[in-house]
């Protein structure tokens, strides 16, 4: 959900990238790239990492988070199309599908971005249109740094199995060190031997998969956000479960 105002500030600055007495890391001291820590992956199934990974595309807006991370959730719970006719749904497809002219404003380009009640209410009529017939959506926000163990459980009980997709709505600079907003990305795997969570992210114009702690991404879900983001402001996060249906 990375709006115009950070695009408008590196133009008005065109040194900035290059200016190495004023650039910093790409990533903060709270996120580790995913080419730079790889031991999980090799040594773990990892369900979640192969079935939603290879869908998440990067947003294309400014403002599309949402649609591009309930987009990949909802093309790894379906899987690859059978037919060689068949193409992989796009987000625009899944916006039309979904059929709610909100949805589509707030995720164009220089629109607002979604709430944590918008993104849940569009997971649900996103999961109708085009998810695993019978599948199942529910939300969860925490309420402070008391329910870290609620936090591990749900991601420890979602790295058993590619059967549901874990969306996180989370304030993306108490991650990454840099940009303070809020976001909307994919949860790819859980190591719980370290307490890391790794982040299919959709930004993909500035990021690629990195590893947090989860107390970090606890913060970053416990975080209002600032008034500079309009409507938005206040905002706090939390995650949203698309479940395909329980096998009879």
């Amino acid at each position: 959900m990375r709006h115009l105002l950070l695009t408008a500030a590196l133009a008005a600055l065109p040194s900035l990238a290059h200016a190495e007495d004023e650039d910093y890391p790409k990533l903060g001291p709270d996120a580790v790239s995913l080419t730079e820590a790889v031991d999980y992956l090799r040594a773990s199934a990892a369900p979640d990492y192969w079935a939603f990974s290879p869908f998440t595309k990067p947003q294309f807006t400014t403002s599309a988070c949402s649609i591009a991370a309930v987009t990949a959730a909802i093309n790894g719970l379906n899987g690859l199309p059978e037919m060689a006719s068949q193409t992989v749904m796009s987000q625009q497809e899944l916006l039309e599908a979904a059929g709610d002219p909100l949805w589509a404003e707030l995720s164009a380009e220089g629109g607002d971005g979604v709430t944590f009640a918008q993104l849940v209410t569009f997971s649900e009529m996103a999961a109708t249109a085009a998810g695993p017939d019978g599948a199942t959506v529910e939300s969860w926000q925490p309420a402070s740094t008391e329910d870290i163990d609620t936090l591990r459980a749900a991601l420890a009980a979602n790295e058993q199995s590619a059967d549901d997709a874990l969306l996180i709505y989370f304030n993306q600079g108490v991650v990454t060190g840099d940009w303070d907003g809020p976001h909307v990305s994919l949860i790819g795997a859980y190591d719980a031997e370290a307490d890391q969570v790794l982040i299919l992210e959709v930004d993909q114009e500035w990021y690629i998969p990195y590893w947090t702690s989860v107390p970090v991404l606890l913060d970053a879900m416990l975080k209002p956000t600032s008034a500079e983001h309009g409507v938005l402001e206040g905002e706090t996060g939390g995650f949203v479960k698309i479940a395909r249906p329980a096998a009879a």
